[in-house]
């Protein structure tokens, strides 16, 4: 049987085991609010579990914490947009080059056809095609599942006996099986929807392939912000970023060393897409303004060397190069 510890308990523990200076009732408040394990330890390292944290005070952990919390409300909206208008983008191109992509067994045959560049027989071959297999189950459980679950956007056309268009589906579908959805066009279709965004290049995207880059590494910010999961050190990053993305942003932008190990280059890139998006420089700046306020209010209260260690030591130079970018760019 396992025995759990009160939050008196908890407190003796972080003060006694942990050497953390906590104590009253407001630390008591903050440490319920929070919780030990979903708040506290999940605070108390960067990165991994082994890069502890050198924290003195309970204060100094809550300061973190916050900043988590409003790093995810920053960033919420902007992510719900960039997935809502990519989707939307996606398919008012696919209409525009064939009016029967509105029919997703249309599309399955003839877009998503990215395995077709392999002979038969070839492990990228089988990959590709096993890839498409699995979009299209991916697909037709999340039809069924929002079925069962009473969403009118799927029972409306179930219920007239109609079939269900794309637009349709994209409403159903996760942003990680849209990236999916993405990968698996061929790549005149995918060159086509890049170029529409203004994201074609010759030397690093000619293939059409960074716009899906970037859908996935959004992905893993999106579902870490939608959970309440911690993003403040990308811990939640799961794929190492091709290099061709790094290179292109770098050439696109004008700043240097992105290499997505610190959360300022997921704003790098949210900025980049959501100028592409035609959102305004007004809103670019004030978003960029935010996060260097919510950096200088964590700097205040936590050690230098700590928020040197979240932020990165070139954290102030490459915001600077992004309000160049923001105000600059056309």
């Amino acid at each position: 049987m396992v025995a759990g510890k009160s939050i008196e308990e908890l407190i003796g523990h972080i003060r006694d085991s942990h050497h953390i200076g906590i104590s009253g009732d407001r630390n008591k408040a903050d440490l319920l609010n929070m919780g030990y394990y979903h708040g506290y330890k999940g605070y108390r390292f960067i990165g991994s579990s082994q890069n502890k944290v050198q924290l003195s005070d309970f204060d100094q952990v809550v300061a973190i914490y916050t900043f988590d919390a409003n790093l995810k409300s920053l960033l919420y909206p902007h992510i719900m947009f960039f997935e809502t208008a990519i989707q939307s983008r996606t398919l008012d191109s696919l209409i525009q080059h064939d009016k029967k992509a509105a029919d997703f067994e249309y599309i399955f045959i003839n877009l998503l056809t990215d395995y077709k560049k392999y002979s038969v027989g070839n492990h990228k071959y089988r990959d590709k095609m096993k890839q498409r297999l699995e979009l299209r189950n991916r697909i037709y459980k999340a039809i069924s599942d929002n079925y069962i679950q009473a969403k009118p956007v799927i029972q409306h056309f179930y219920h007239n006996n109609k079939m269900i268009p794309l637009w349709a589906i994209f409403e159903v579908l996760s942003l990680g099986e849209f990236g999916l959805f993405f990968q698996c066009l061929n790549e005149p279709t995918r060159v086509e929807i890049t170029k529409g965004l203004n994201m074609h290049s010759i030397a690093h995207n000619n293939n059409g392939r960074i716009l899906g880059d970037m859908i996935f590494l959004i992905k893993d910010m999106r579902n870490a912000v939608a959970h309440n999961a911690v993003v403040f050190d990308c811990r939640f990053r799961k794929i190492n970023p091709p290099s061709r993305l790094k290179e292109y942003l770098q050439g696109e932008t004008g700043i240097e060393n992105i290499s997505f190990e610190n959360l300022i280059d997921y704003f790098i890139l949210l900025v980049f897409i959501l100028k592409r998006l035609s959102i305004s420089n007004f809103k670019l700046q004030e978003m960029i303004d935010s996060l260097v306020c919510e950096s200088e209010k964590l700097r205040l209260l936590i050690p230098v060397s700590v928020h040197a260690s979240i932020m990165s030591t070139d954290f102030r130079k490459k915001t600077e190069f992004l309000k160049r970018y923001i105000m600059n760019e056309k």
